[in-house]
């Protein structure tokens, strides 16, 4: 298949926004009114394009992105449809690294609710050119211009309608365009003045010409400050739609081809190169087909028929099938054997992709999320400045219902993770613990009935250990001599060390301050070995050790009896010595809570969150009877909480939580928490 589509004539948006308001059903319209489909599919009835996964129809709402193009008077535009439930925000935070706008969508009768405000945050941080879509118009019981007042209040005065609801929200008038006609709602002709003296303020010639005449602008005239006004962000244009009805859906797509960026129009993502953790400047892509090759992998897939499928979006370069691509700084090429645009589950076979476009690649093991895909021997070490995801939170520990499983599980777990950012997978040897951590119980749910569903794998789950960590808060010296006669060979190594805490967050630095060869360098790796092991056991209550220098600066060792071995046992004894005399402590993990639930409900559950060691840090109101409360709590107290939440709230609430920081414990948990573990030591 061919296209004569160049990169100019290219968009690519991704449909973000907080669950039900709607995003797969616009999608879905969008489709039918290009053309792209003949009749639209429902996500009651589990016929729709984007929601094609078996546990997405059982479930009625998204839980994977998804990715569908359409062509609209020879503009090609790419839609990623994310889902909208906080538990799935890693797949709606990675398909922005693909797009150049994001198109927040918002449920007209519930408003701006959690996820609105965090993707619209999140397109921000990426510098995406922004659109708000006000969707379900035709509802009942719904307040347009107070919906429209509070998007401006929580997200400034830049946002402006480019239409306006007519005819009961049957209809929509543009007003960019228009400068007279009905509408629901405010003045057309105001919303029409106030959208053109906005753009004009982008460019000085065309300011200077709008002041002295008096006479708008041509549409010719006000595309270049349009686009830079979306690009810095000093225009975000509100649009309204009724997925349902398809009010307004024949504008939004004019308003994509005519007015969203095309790749050369958007503000490009970074690249850097070098390794991780150390780059050198950031670059941009450049959206030139003759350039070389830049694509980054921001979504992958373990499909049953095809395989590793990776999905990519091209950002510099044309990649051509047959072509030989390099995965980041990998040696080895690849064939690109067969290059394909998505349609939901179905792929269409593409001879080539452009900047702008959206591809996928299958049956390449090497492709990883985050990947980028270059052409070049010399641009190994190429990375997109890294997006940041909620930390994973939320934990179970699973083991296997059947002996002999848990090589499958360690299989179908490593898959699972592969495709999501925010799911991931420890193996804890202290506890004999397999925990899988995710944004919330909805996640995880997810992941189990997956792994039941598709791959037949039944497993138990029960709470896991609080991943608490242990640190120091002064400094300390210590030394230990190993010293070991049996017959023949004896073993003998001592080792002189000094500790002191770093800075929350800082990690483990080991130093060498060995002068004249006391220790020699040869036993040096064994002494960190040793110090290495000390730590991830724990001194105080089993957790690992973290945030502190280990210096070793003394030592001795024996012609004929200085062995390894004898190294890596002082190293340990030495470190776990200096560190129960550095005033040990430990810390637990502290997360950010944010709770929606009926506004009666406020006072039961922030006397129940004082009563988890929370700190409420503010409530607010969210419209029709909801209220959001936000706060913070140790990681620890929350185990039973969706129970407590579900009983407080009649089953009405609803929370997520992130990682703030980690916090010393109270010295009686701290008490509780080294008691055990003097008790597990006795035991072995």
């Amino acid at each position: 298949m061919h296209s004569s589509v160049h990169g100019e004539l290219i968009r690519s948006l991704a449909l973000v926004g907080h669950g039900a308001a709607g995003k797969t059903s616009l999608a879905e319209a969008m489709l039918q009114a290009a053309g792209a489909i003949a009749a639209k599919g429902s996500v009651e009835r589990g016929t729709t394009v984007c929601d094609f996964d078996p546990q997405e129809k059982e479930a009625g709402h998204s839980l994977n992105s998804a990715v569908v193009h359409y062509e609209q008077g020879g503009v090609r535009v790419h839609a990623v449809d994310t889902p909208g439930y906080p538990d799935f925000a890693g797949q709606a935070i990675a398909a922005l690294a693909a797009v150049d706008t994001a198109l927040v969508v918002v449920n007209a009768q519930t408003g701006v609710e959690l996820m609105t405000e965090r993707m619209m945050r999140h397109a921000a941080e990426r510098k995406l050119c922004r659109m708000i879509v006000i969707n379900k118009i035709d509802a009942d019981n719904v307040d347009l211009p107070g919906l429209v007042a509070d998007i401006r209040e929580r997200f400034g005065k830049q946002c402006m309608v480019l239409d306006l609801p007519a005819h009961g929200g049957a209809d929509v008038v543009e007003v960019l365009e228009h400068d007279s006609g009905d509408a629901d709602f405010a003045s057309v002709a105001a919303a029409h003045r106030a959208l053109i003296d906005q753009i004009v303020e982008e460019d000085e010639d065309l300011l200077a010409r709008y002041l002295e005449d008096g006479a708008d602008p041509s549409a010719a005239d006000l595309h270049a400050p349009f686009e830079k006004a979306l690009r810095e962000g000093h225009l975000i244009p509100i649009l309204f739609t009724s997925a349902k009805t398809g009010a307004g859906i024949r504008e939004l797509l004019h308003v994509l081809a005519s007015l969203a960026p095309s790749p050369a129009e958007g503000n490009p993502p970074l690249f850097y190169r070098g390794e991780p953790g150390s780059p050198t400047e950031p670059f941009a892509s450049e959206p030139d087909p003759e350039k070389h090759v830049l694509a980054h992998v921001f979504k992958v897939v373990a499909d049953p028929y095809m395989g590793k499928i990776g999905v990519f979006r091209v950002h510099q370069g044309t990649l051509r099938k047959d072509m030989q691509l390099f995965v980041g700084d990998g040696k080895r090429p690849f064939k690109v054997a067969h290059l394909y645009r998505l349609q939901g589950k179905d792929t269409v076979e593409v001879d080539a992709l452009l900047p702008g476009d959206v591809g996928a690649i299958a049956k390449v093991d090497e492709i990883v999320f985050d990947a980028v895909l270059h052409d070049s021997h010399d641009e190994d070490h190429i990375h997109l400045v890294p997006l940041e995801f909620p930390k994973p939170m939320a934990g179970l520990a699973v083991e296997t219902k059947k002996k002999g499983d848990e090589q499958r599980l360690f299989d179908i777990l490593g898959k699972l993770a592969m495709e999501d950012p925010t799911f991931v997978v420890e193996r804890h040897p202290s506890s004999n613990e397999t925990v899988i951590r995710g944004l919330g119980e909805i996640h995880l749910k997810a992941k189990l009935a997956r792994m039941a569903g598709q791959y037949k794998l039944e497993v138990d789950t029960k709470p896991p250990r609080i991943p608490y960590c242990e640190t120091i808060t002064a400094p300390a010296e210590a030394m230990y001599r190993h010293k070991k006669q049996s017959g023949g060979a004896g073993q003998f190594g001592e080792v002189h060390l000094r500790i002191e805490p770093r800075g929350r967050g800082e990690g483990f630095e080991f130093v060498d301050a060995v002068k004249g060869g006391v220790i020699p360098g040869v036993f040096m790796p064994a002494v960190e070995k040793g110090v290495r092991q000390a730590l991830e056991g724990g001194v105080v209550a089993g957790y690992t050790v973290d945030d502190l220098k280990v210096t070793v600066f003394d030592g001795k060792t024996h012609a004929v009896d200085g062995k390894e071995v004898a190294f890596v046992i002082a190293g340990r004894k030495a470190v776990t010595e200096a560190i129960r005399n550095a005033k040990p402590i430990v810390l637990e993990p502290i997360v950010t809570i944010e709770i929606v639930v009926p506004e009666g409900a406020i006072g039961d559950l922030t006397g129940d969150l004082s009563g988890r060691r929370g700190h409420i840090t503010g409530t607010d109101a969210r419209g029709h009877g909801m209220a959001s409360i936000t706060g913070e709590v140790p990681l620890a107290e929350l185990n039973d909480y969706q129970s407590r939440l579900k009983s407080l709230t009649g089953g009405q609430g609803s929370y997520t939580i992130e990682f703030a920081r980690y916090a010393a414990v109270p010295p009686n948990i701290q008490q509780q928490l080294a008691g055990r573990f003097e008790l597990r030591e006795d035991d072995e």
